[in-house]
């Protein structure tokens, strides 16, 4: 049986993985996305939603790498590890795994750059 204190603790911490991952990213809003972007030209821009998402609509100058794709950390592995990213899926989950992934596969941590709330908050800012 737990103390009370732990079981206070335990009630206090009560954070998703998921939202524990983020905390540790470059997270951008739509604007500062696109912002950041443009003045970075040599910068590439990922987006790991699935090939039917990507073919339905996606950012300009976009490549797909689907974090669903049996081949999708060989295809990460033939990135260079020092330039920097820019990645987005849907709703920013995936972006999240996927940032995670990279950086804690040698990519340069300052160099990943994270779509917050992915093209649904996108579409929300750029498209009202």
């Amino acid at each position: 049986m737990q103390n009370k204190d732990t079981q206070q603790e335990n009630q206090a911490c009560k954070i998703s993985r998921w939202q524990l991952l983020k905390t540790q990213l470059n997270n951008l809003s739509p604007q500062d996305f696109k912002a950041q972007l443009a003045i970075q030209p040599n910068a590439r821009l990922i987006d790991v939603r699935t090939v039917e998402e990507f073919e339905a609509a996606h950012l300009s100058g976009a490549i797909n790498i689907s974090y669903f794709a049996e081949d999708f950390w060989e295809r990460i592995e033939t990135l260079n590890t020092a330039d920097t990213y820019f990645i987005y899926c849907r709703s920013g989950r995936r972006s999240v795994r996927v940032c995670t992934l990279m950086r804690n596969g040698g990519f340069d941590a300052d160099k990943l750059f994270n779509l917050d709330g992915g093209l649904i908050e996108w579409e929300t800012f750029f498209n009202s």
